[in-house]
């Protein structure tokens, strides 16, 4: 499976939800593409394929037979080309809006007010050809190329409305008689022919104005990575453009200065702004050999960097790429409207032809007018558009508005599975406690041989259990140990290491470790051990064979904001459970302060997946919190699996949901976020329904016999227009909501 690639393509000349399915048809059919998805809101293609059957070209090659384009460069000058097109795009669309509507001002004025006039036919049908061949050409070229291919799209509503209405009022222009002859006025339609496309092209500029503020989040993210480097190659300091940047390369960062790669500090000290990574505040102190990301800022001294990361491997270009795919993922609920917009404009299709048919059952020759503006107004009104923008417009602004906030929002599929979650099960370190446990206290069992600390040492340096690191700085910082040289070394998941040293079996671990070598306590110990651990402190336990050497209590403190994070989830009207790999009372005296009242103490990962599960089979909807690591089984199984992650967690690749800073009140903003999309989701997918199924039946007429109510085509059109806005608009106003 290695020569399995998935790209995302940004797509040109796309003007509606109907275009976007018709891509998605063209790319599936393809030899070796696996799966194929088009986002209409962030005009981007998702293509899933087999390298070795396919090449990018190719996928360009079929959609460039359908009418469309895609921007298939490298990631840098593809976002710099898709700015571009859109910027193009934009100037273009507002171009052809402000010409139609010169062309449309005067038409309405001799249509309605000078119409008595000589020539005004003739004057309309000349001021109507401008608009629709400059203007409007491209309704008529996208509706024949998807003719050829014997498919649809809102295109060929529009170019079908304004030909028929231009034709009828050319026939009438030409040949009045044939009216007058049946006692007939001879109408006009040129008018609604303009003012349908004029409308219809200030639909699509606004549409894409708000488009553009729904993906205001990610052009933020990216306006973070500098465009040029300061590299030191071969003794010489020289600028060049980030994408020439190499691994190992020196790079200088001045102060003030956006910082361009990930990496390590090779020379010099400053404080780092991270910030718009992290969502940490306060700037973090870096010395030689500390890490630093790109897009963070450098705050005092210059220093030089050794690049580790360059470009699209970057933490800050992994970001924005999750956060772009996040944005561009489909909700389950998207299915449903995909289903509906591939059949939606033959359906619209036939009900004009139905309308057509029906006014002229019913009022014969006499009705002929009554039953084309019909006709028309039905083909108008109908909008593919407000369907396909419902879900993504809403999915946009919401990712977007999670990821300006830290929140890394993996798939639409995680952001609509958290407004279902009813139960959130928290590991203790590193969630609810500060992740930077300290030794609070040791206790020897007896005489202390010389090496028992350098033995310690040498196990904890090996160890990668969090608690083994507040160990080693106290040894080594603290008490000054030297670490020897071990015989051997074997981790035991969930319960700690075993060394062997001098041809002697030594141990550091939890109690669990502590009965398998069958070792006991004086009772000295056992009381020193319940005044540590009901103080919340954790407990590590030293021996050789069965004989316990020492105990050492860790305290990792409970996070500022954990507390209050616990009474958000509660507010929302969600059960907390809390994990801990602890014992008992520490455990106990942990979730007294959080005020949780269920909690699993001594909890190895196997029992962390088990009381998942067990959640779950009582119907729970069940996040799971945790650093990815120890807690990465009981991550893989909860219906929603988030992250404690500070920018450099593996995790952000694995978990749903990311939270980048260590508050734990994001949590809570999370779950609200979700709830507050997809109720946006499901009323924006309400009002596009309802326009359509009431708008159409209204501009077939059904109210004429009623109160004499028949629908204009202009009206209809402007009515299309806006529908699509409304939508978009109504996507944005979740960026005001708290």
């Amino acid at each position: 499976m290695s020569n399995i690639s998935k790209q995302a393509f940004p797509v040109l000349k796309m003007h509606c939800a109907g275009c976007a399915n018709n891509i998605e048809k063209i790319v599936k059919q393809l030899p070796g593409v696996i799966d194929a998805s088009v986002n209409f809101a962030t005009n981007t293609l998702s293509v899933t394929y087999e390298a070795d059957k396919l090449v990018a070209g190719e996928i360009k090659a079929a959609v460039l037979s359908g009418g469309y384009d895609l921007i298939i460069e490298e990631e840098a000058l593809k976002e710099e080309h898709l700015e571009e097109a859109q910027q193009k795009h934009y100037r273009h669309l507002r171009a052809q809006v402000i010409g139609a509507w010169i062309f449309s001002v005067p038409m309405l004025l001799l249509s309605m007010v000078f119409m008595g006039i000589p020539y005004s036919s003739e004057m309309q049908m000349l001021l109507a050809l401008p608009v629709m061949i400059l203007f409007g050409g491209s309704f008529y070229e996208g509706a024949w190329k998807q003719a050829r291919l014997g498919r649809s799209s809102m295109d060929t509503l529009v170019a079908l409305s304004t030909s028929i209405a231009f034709l009828f009022s050319v026939f009438n222009t030409f040949y009045p008689s044939f009216w007058y002859d049946r006692g007939l006025e001879p109408h006009v339609y040129y008018e609604a022919a303009v003012v349908i496309i004029a409308f219809v092209l200030t639909g699509k500029l606004l549409e894409e104005r708000a488009k553009g503020n729904t993906s205001a989040a990610i052009k933020k993210l990216m306006g973070l990575q500098p465009k040029i480097a300061r590299v030191v190659r071969n003794g010489i300091e020289e600028e060049i453009l980030i994408d020439q940047l190499q691994v190992d390369d020196l790079v200088v960062v001045r102060p003030g200065e956006q910082i361009p790669v990930d990496g390590s500090l090779a020379e010099g000290d400053s404080f780092v702004d991270e910030s718009m990574i992290s969502g940490e505040p306060i700037p973090v102190e870096k010395k030689q050999g500390d890490k630093v990301l790109a897009g963070t800022i450098n705050q005092r001294g210059s220093f030089i960097i050794r690049a580790s990361q360059v470009g699209a491997e970057t933490v800050l270009a992994r970001i924005i790429r999750m956060v772009q795919e996040a944005q561009g993922s489909k909700a389950p609920v998207q299915r449903i409207v995909d289903k509906v917009t591939n059949v939606f404009v033959p359906v619209v299709l036939g009900i004009s032809i139905l309308t057509f048919v029906l006014w002229m059952v019913i009022g014969g020759a006499n009705y002929f007018s009554h039953a084309m503006l019909s006709a028309i107004s039905v083909l108008v009104i109908a909008c593919p558009c407000a369907l396909g923008l419902a879900t993504p417009t809403a999915l946009m602004v919401g990712i977007g508005k999670a990821a300006s906030q830290h929140i890394l929002i993996k798939d639409a599929v995680a952001l609509e599975q958290m407004r279902k979650v009813n139960v959130v099960v928290l590991d203790k370190t590193g969630t609810l406690t500060e992740g930077k446990p300290a030794v609070a206290g040791w206790l020897w069992a007896g005489a202390q041989e010389v090496h028992y600390t350098s033995v310690l040492l040498a196990a904890e340096l090996k160890s990668e259990h969090p608690l083994a690191g507040a160990i080693v700085q106290s040894l080594q910082d603290e008490q000054k140990v030297t670490p020897v040289s071990l015989d051997s070394f074997e981790s035991i998941t969930g319960k700690g290491v075993q060394v062997s040293y001098q041809g002697k079996m030594y141990w550091v671990g939890s109690h669990k470790l502590l009965k398998d070598y069958n070792a006991s306590l004086t009772d000295v110990m056992s009381s020193a051990l319940v005044h540590y651990e009901s103080e919340g402190n954790g407990i590590i336990y030293f021996g050789c064979g069965s004989e316990l050497l020492a105990i050492i209590a860790v305290a990792d403190q409970i996070k500022p904001t954990s507390i209050e994070a616990v009474k958000e989830l509660r507010r929302l009207g969600i059960d907390i459970c809390m994990l801990t790999g602890d014992g008992h009372r520490t455990a106990q005296a942990v979730a007294g302060k959080l005020n949780i009242d269920r909690f699993v103490a001594d909890a190895l990962p196997d029992d962390k997946q088990e009381f998942v599960r067990e959640l779950q089979l009582q119907g729970k909807v069940v996040a799971m919190v945790g650093d990815g690591i120890n807690d990465s089984q009981a991550l893989a199984l909860a219906n929603v699996s988030v992250a404690m992650g500070k920018g450099t967690d593996i995790a952000m690749d694995v978990a749903m949901v990311t939270l980048m800073t260590s508050d734990l009140l994001l949590l809570p903003r999370a779950f609200e976020l979700s709830k507050q999309t997809v109720r946006l989701i499901h009323q924006n997918l309400f009002w596009a329904f309802i326009y359509n199924l009431i708008g159409i039946p209204i501009a077939a007429g059904i109210l004429f016999p009623f109160n004499g109510l028949l629908l204009n085509p202009m009206l209809a059109s402007a009515a299309m227009a806006f529908s699509s806005v409304s939508v978009v608009l109504n996507s944005l106003s979740l960026k005001l909501q708290k």
